[in-house]
């Protein structure tokens, strides 16, 4: 059974817009290239960038907790490191988040720009140090969204999800609906990287948020549960071998349990 790879996004800001890529290179123990490097502490979370550890999703400004911070485009240029930020009302924003400067005036303008209630203490930018990652898991290296499971949940719910609010890496083309939730443990070969499936993804608030708009306007996961007895939605992995994947490149589904 194979399926090809449809789309490739990275989250460089935790919560913040996703960038579409034409390309990635996967490698074993590491994270996926430059996605969630940074995030918005919203009040004091006691990160240390020194010795980092994996923490809840909600010490930070993300859509699970703050649905108006899909209301942010964002969108961070690798050529010049420079980070941009535009919303309706607000001054543009671009400053490189590399920098402490940079880190500092993006808190100022995120600060402007959400509500005093969605603050829970002074923003600051966190950045991610070596193979880290600010992932909704702490062992969520690569995420995987089949693109046949949302249209069954769409069609069990009557609308059409934009498969964006599951803010996947890869998005799938050719499987069958929900044939992933089966996979844990197996391997998977997606471009030129060979994979393992870790576990599926279970899903959180953030995917009521429509992420056009901002708003919260779809009970997401209760809809999952009541339709299949499950909060799941796509497939963490974890890469064994490294290798290039691109749009259009096959990812084959796993036959047989792997040893």
């Amino acid at each position: 059974m194979s399926g090809h790879i449809a789309a490739i996004f990275r989250h460089p800001v935790k919560g913040f817009t996703p960038e579409s890529l034409a390309h990635v290179d996967l490698a074993p123990g590491q994270g996926f290239p430059a996605d969630r490097v940074w995030a918005v502490e919203n009040g004091p979370s006691g990160f240390d960038p020194d010795a980092p550890a994996w923490m809840s999703k909600q010490k930070f400004t993300v859509l699970a907790a703050i649905p108006k911070v899909a209301a942010a485009r964002t969108r961070h240029d690798d050529a010049t490191g420079v980070f941009t930020a535009e919303a309706a009302g607000r001054p543009t924003f671009a400053g490189r988040l590399s920098e402490p400067a940079g880190r500092e005036a993006f808190a100022a303008w995120l600060t402007a720009f959400l509500e005093p209630d969605d603050l829970r203490g002074p923003l600051r930018v966190v950045e991610a140090r070596g193979d880290f990652r600010f992932t909704d898991h702490p062992l969520g290296q690569v995420s995987i969204v089949n693109l046949a499971s949302v249209r069954d949940l769409s069609q069990k719910m009557g609308v059409e999800l934009d498969p964006l609010r599951f803010r996947a890496n890869l998005y799938v083309e050719g499987w069958p609906a929900w044939a992933e939730n089966d996979w844990e443990g197996r391997e998977l070969m997606a471009g030129w990287a060979r994979t393992r499936v870790y576990k599926p993804i279970v899903r959180c608030a953030a995917t009521e948020v429509d992420p056009a708009t901002g708003v919260k306007d779809l009970d997401v996961v209760k809809a999952l549960f009541d339709n299949y007895g499950h909060m799941n939605c796509g497939i963490y992995v974890h890469a064994t071998a490294a290798g290039r994947v691109g749009l259009g490149d096959a990812i084959t589904a796993p036959m047989q349990a792997a040893p």
